[in-house]
């Protein structure tokens, strides 16, 4: 976990995610990212430079999250001394009236919607997600790809309008690494119940990834080192106006 700790806290030094009597809620999934960040942050504000409070956040689809699943993921926060609140939703039920093909980017609108509305009725002012280094990297393909245009996500994103502060403090830690320590340290980790899990963009976005790095060497390093140092880059000038 040191390790994991050392990179997590870097990204936080780095982008200046934590300030004092910060009150940061956490995104908790279930999945193993979720579950990672709120240990690594739990057991990082036992060191921090900086006071802040933790409160665990699990966004209740409707897809069939089980009472048993939401005692472990309770159970789990109450051992390591955070707050857990669950805010139940119909996001489910509106998909399936919806109806769409591709439902994921509406999910996730209205996931983080209720997120940031949760989190600030319990008066936090940081809202951590458990974005990892393989998304900023999807992410960049994903936009490349589907969208036409040159985007990933940001570490520190300010919310004006709900005055909250979005946090990414994984940036730097590949999912292996994630997955590692969820299995090492027994980690409550339960199965995603959304029925397009798998499915998705995303995952096959996953896989070109994948398939990248074992063809070439080091090709998720490489881009990522260009994400994360945009000054070694060097995009097409723009082109010469002919008469």
């Amino acid at each position: 976990m040191q390790k994991l700790l050392s990179a997590m806290r870097k990204a936080v030094s780095d982008y200046d995610m934590i300030q004092d009597n910060d009150r940061i809620a956490v995104g908790l999934s279930g999945g193993k990212d979720s579950v990672a960040l709120l240990a690594l942050l739990a057991a990082y504000r036992k060191f921090s430079p900086q006071a802040f409070d933790l409160h665990a956040v699990h966004i209740d689809a409707g897809f069939g999250t089980s009472e048993r699943q939401l005692d472990t993921m309770r159970a789990y926060c109450d051992s390591i001394e955070v707050p857990f609140t669950v805010e139940k939703t119909e996001i489910a039920q509106i998909i399936e009236i919806r109806g769409e093909k591709s439902p994921c980017s509406l999910c996730a609108k209205m996931r983080r919607g209720a997120l940031n509305t949760t989190a600030i009725r319990l008066g936090c002012n940081k809202l951590a997600l458990g974005h990892h280094a393989d998304d900023v990297a999807e992410t960049f393909l994903l936009s490349m790809i589907y969208e036409g245009r040159l985007h990933t996500f940001s570490a520190v994103t300010y919310m004006s309008r709900m005055q909250m502060t979005m946090i990414r403090p994984l940036l730097y830690i590949e999912e292996k690494y994630l997955s590692g320590l969820a299995r090492r340290y027994d980690l409550p980790v339960i199965d995603n119940p959304c029925p397009h899990d798998k499915h998705t963009q995303r995952e096959a976005v996953k896989q070109l990834l994948r398939d990248v790095d074992e063809r070439f060497d080091h090709a998720k390093a490489h881009i990522l080192t260009a994400l994360f140092h945009p000054e070694r880059n060097d995009l097409l000038d723009p082109p010469i106006s002919r008469k």
